[in-house]
């Protein structure tokens, strides 16, 4: 696996003797590191096992932004933006609002931490909806958010309920 000078890992073909892929010892370990980051960070925003396949909602509730996914009487919001050392009470009734408005339900409970929070959803005689209910709304673009693309320009908003 290694030549005689020990610096160089090579992966050679069956027969051929020639290396397929060489690559430095040192460069070897940030790779693998890379893959083993790339690995954990595909699953920061992956729905637990309950919402699997379901799509989410992006919401933003006073700063924060969650993706909501509903399936019957239960809510899971995952918060996706970073914030510095959040409390979570502050996070808990900031997902209760973002769960309410994509289930549209009243939330009963939040139950869950900073990043992950998961609540029960009282919708009275019925199932939730299927969609937010739509309401007229005020938004304003967030200073410093702006992504010029080829021929777009994208920018994030906040909202709230006019």
């Amino acid at each position: 696996m290694t030549t005689g000078a020990g610096q160089q890992l090579l992966l050679s073909g069956r027969g051929s003797g020639k290396g397929i892929l060489t690559i430095p010892r040192r460069q070897w370990r940030m790779v693998k590191s890379t893959l083993l980051l790339s690995l954990f960070l595909a699953g920061c925003n992956t729905a637990g096992p309950h919402f699997r396949g379901l799509p989410a909602t992006r919401v933003t509730v006073e700063g924060s932004v969650f993706d909501v996914r509903v399936r019957d009487n239960l809510a899971e919001a995952i918060r996706v933006n970073a914030q510095y050392a959040p409390r979570f009470g502050p996070i808990r009734e900031r997902a209760g609002v973002a769960m309410a408005q994509v289930s549209g339900c009243k939330v009963k409970e939040v139950r869950g931490d900073q990043a992950l929070a998961t609540g029960l959803l009282d919708c009275g005689n019925g199932a939730p909806r299927d969609r937010i209910a739509r309401q007229p709304l005020d938004c304003i673009p967030v200073r410093g958010t702006e992504l010029r693309g080829v021929g777009q320009v994208s920018v994030d908003l906040d909202c709230y309920p006019a």
